[in-house]
């Protein structure tokens, strides 16, 4: 019987959607891409394997979007997607199969028939790729001016997966290491290898920018409700010290926060403003002060915590608002640092945290400076 690997390439940045994580690690109706993308492979059954490149830096992302799949180790990637598939074929060649599939994680509607068409144009050609042909009238133009109108007989757009035969495959791309081939049919048409096209899907899309989630979210079709609720905390001043930390930065000031944990209480706020989306209780339920166990705790594990009891429910945080309130220290210097490390926590993009500051103009405890005070709005979507 033949062996068949998919291949998932998940080691890209994703600079084009923007915000603190990798595309293929965020949430898609609280379930990551990447999560989504392996269980579509692992449930065909003429798939024996799935096998993921992921970048060096993302093994602790990976763990956690693939907590409970039972997969062999991730390979790690390149500098490019072309070094990243090698590095991943040569991983397999110990106990290389007879074909494999090679799919962006990034792309996770490929469905079970679109798979099958694809395996079975291997059994008679080296490589196969889904594709759909160009509907659009196209312009090739410099400089914003039209050149030329391209005639779009024959054009098609490429998708994934690209099915291949493993050592066609795996000597193509050692044959061609170094070039800037745009995917891994050019590859084997490099080696001068033949590959044909079957039908593709226009379902099967691929997750580039902020409005490809957005149409991806739509795409699974799930009635959702929107949720908000809000969340306060207070630490007081006490004692001398040299920094405090508010919605996980450390700001310099000479006055430590008096808590159980690291006493933040920006995100601390907002914990239990997540928390209070799902009904969930408060931040003391969840982690006790009487526990030792958390004295000094960072409270970035408290918001952590938070967000997979929303991702657990199937829910996706929307945005978020932390207002701190003191008249020392200065917010101002260190807001966007709280911005992008809010936003890594919650797997948001930056323009979907706001982090406020405001004074009492004297009044109140935090007018004396005995304190700081935080307040939280956090809005979520969740199936209904």
């Amino acid at each position: 019987m033949s062996k068949t690997i998919a291949l998932i390439v998940a080691a890209g940045r994703g600079h084009r959607l923007g915000g603190a994580l990798p595309k293929q690690y965020l949430p898609l109706a609280g379930i990551t891409v990447l999560r989504r993308t392996v269980q579509l492979f692992q449930a065909h059954p003429g798939i024996q394997q799935v096998r993921v490149v992921i970048h060096p830096d993302d093994a602790l992302l990976y763990a956690e979007a693939l907590n409970g799949i039972d997969l062999p180790a991730p390979i790690h990637g390149g500098a490019t997607r072309q070094d990243s598939v090698r590095l991943g074929l040569e991983a397999l060649a110990a106990d290389a199969p007879d074909s494999v599939l090679i799919q962006d994680a990034a792309r996770p509607f490929a469905d079970a028939a679109l798979i099958d068409r694809v395996l079975d144009a291997l059994a008679d050609h080296p490589g196969a790729i889904p594709a759909i042909a160009v509907a659009d009238t196209l312009k090739r133009a410099i400089d914003g001016r039209i050149e030329t109108t391209v005639p779009r007989t024959g054009l098609y757009r490429a998708q994934t997966p690209q099915g291949f035969r493993f050592a066609d495959i795996l000597a193509a791309h050692r044959a061609c290491a170094g070039q800037e081939l745009t995917d891994d049919a050019s590859v084997l048409e490099a080696a001068g290898q033949t590959v044909v096209l079957v039908e593709g899907a226009e379902a099967n899309v691929k997750i580039t920018t902020a409005e490809d989630m957005m149409r991806a979210e739509t795409l699974l079709g799930a009635a959702r409700e929107s949720r908000s609720a809000s969340g306060f905390d207070v630490h007081r001043f006490a004692g001398s010290g040299d920094h405090v930390t508010l919605c996980g930065v450390s700001v310099p000031h000479d006055s430590a926060l008096e808590g159980h944990s690291d006493a933040d209480v920006g995100l601390h706020a907002l914990t239990d403003a997540l928390l209070g989306c799902i009904g969930a209780g408060d931040i003391g339920q969840h982690f006790p002060p009487s526990d030792p166990q958390w004295r000094g705790a960072s409270s970035d594990r408290f918001l952590a915590h938070a967000r997979s009891l929303v991702e657990a429910r199937g829910g996706r945080i929307v945005h978020v608002d932390v207002t701190l309130i003191c008249e020392r220290p200065k917010i101002g210097p260190y807001r966007d640092a709280m911005v992008a490390r809010v936003a890594e926590i919650l797997r948001l993009s930056p323009d979907r945290v706001s982090v406020k500051a405001t004074t009492t103009e004297q009044l109140g405890f935090t007018g004396r400076r005995e304190g700081i005070a935080a307040q939280a709005l956090a809005t979520i979507e969740l199936p209904r």
